[in-house]
């Protein structure tokens, strides 16, 4: 019997954790034997799997001193080592940077799968010690990971050309969905009265961690100049997110006098309802991989507006070959906009308007005004959609590198 170690930072609704719980899920059904590993639980924790649930550490790495976050860094591999012998684990599967590396230090000889899910190359432009490990271990233990997966084409010849990543083990393969439970549990009624009413009006909705990554000041902005020719709409964030980042909005939101017009739910145990009953889904990200939620709002016929953050946003939103540069283009799911990053990830120093976010603002008018795009992504959702299938991708994770 296959015995398989899921091996996560955190169980938070972010993309990760999400894919880990398909996988488990899907696993699980199949009747493997199957443990999931949280690097971090927190009491918080809205992705959890009960008895089949591991974890290193009961608080976050903030909650911890300098030298007790190297400390733990040098024992992690040990004790991840220690489960898998104890598990008699055949495959691991990695998820992130972190659980990357604590893998490829283990020196166990189960199949070793680890996963990258955004561009290192911009990433890597934060000087963390997390960063500076990864950077070694490009170059070491990770040719003791039988297959590195990019979720993206994007992401593996980023990888190559601007990280000088030089293992041969890179393999691409797109982020699983169970597509069926998406849809199942978006039928789920919002219960909330206040939420209820709120999504009874148009809604733009932003899914996922508030982070620098992210940059959401982006999109409140691009709501602001939005709002001067719709009043009717409102923009929904769900998800937590880093507090600085939180305030520089609320600060945005103050200065442009949104305070009602952007609301903040926090992370919700099922975001798909709320999905579901928005009018479009923004992403404003400064980088990503290939983001979950873009395959999610395809799968509910969403239409999407999201800012060219990588070749890998092209490779799930259309099934051409199409050049983003300076303005907005139409695909099968929605609009792709000019990319916001300018090399650097830190907050702004200060609340210009710049020409990207008009251009935002532009796609997001244009798919409130019409049905077009609901009418194209209706007609073109299973082409899309089809190298998300579940039971595929799940399998060929499972097998060595060919």
């Amino acid at each position: 019997m296959r015995r398989i170690l899921l091996i996560m930072p955190y169980g938070s609704v972010g993309g990760m954790e999400r894919l880990a719980l398909t996988f488990y899920n899907h696993y699980k059904e199949k009747g493997y034997h199957v443990k999931a590993m949280k690097i971090i639980k927190l009491d918080n924790d809205i992705i959890n799997f009960g008895d089949d649930e591991l974890f290193f550490k009961p608080h976050d790495f903030n909650k911890m001193k300098k030298s007790e976050r190297i400390l733990f860094y040098l024992k992690a591999p040990l004790l991840l080592r220690k489960i898998i012998k104890k598990e008699k684990i055949t495959h691991s599967i990695a998820f992130g940077d972190m659980a990357n590396i604590f893998s490829s230090l283990t020196f166990t000889k189960e199949l070793k799968v680890g996963s990258l899910h955004a561009l290192k190359s911009v990433e890597l432009k934060n000087k963390t010690l997390l960063n500076k490990l990864l950077r070694i271990c490009f170059k070491t233990s990770f040719n003791k990971l039988n297959k590195l997966i990019c979720i993206s084409k994007a992401i593996k010849e980023d990888l190559i050309t601007n990280c000088e990543y030089r293992l041969d083990n890179l393999k691409v393969i797109y982020n699983p969905h169970d597509l069926h439970e998406i849809r199942h549990k978006s039928l789920e009624p919002i219960t909330d009265p206040v939420e209820k009413k709120l999504f009874s009006g148009n809604v733009i909705l932003f899914l996922g961690r508030l982070s620098h990554q992210k940059s959401p000041w982006h999109l409140i902005k691009s709501f602001y100049l939005l709002e001067k020719k719709n009043k009717d709409v409102k923009l929904v964030f769900v998800g937590d997110g880093v507090k600085e980042v939180i305030d520089y909005c609320h600060h945005l939101l103050s200065k442009y006098d949104l305070t009602d017009k952007v609301i903040f739910l926090g992370r919700k145990s099922n975001p798909y309802t709320y999905l579901a009953q928005s009018n479009l889904l923004a992403l404003s990200s400064l980088y990503e991989g290939t983001p979950n939620v873009i395959v999610e709002s395809i799968c509910l016929g969403i239409p999407i507006v999201s800012s060219n953050c990588t070749e890998g946003i092209i490779e799930l939103m259309s099934n051409k070959k199409i050049v983003v540069k300076e303005e907005n283009v139409a695909v099968e799911s929605g609009i792709i906009t000019p990319n916001f990053y300018k090399g650097d990830l830190s907050i702004p120093s200060n609340d210009e308007i710049i020409s990207e976010e008009k251009h935002f603002s532009n796609a997001l008018l244009e798919i409130l005004n019409t049905d077009k795009f609901k009418n194209e992504i209706k007609n073109n959702k299973d082409k899309l959609l089809d190298k998300f299938d579940v039971s595929k991708v799940a399998e060929e994770y499972l097998q060595p590198l060919s």
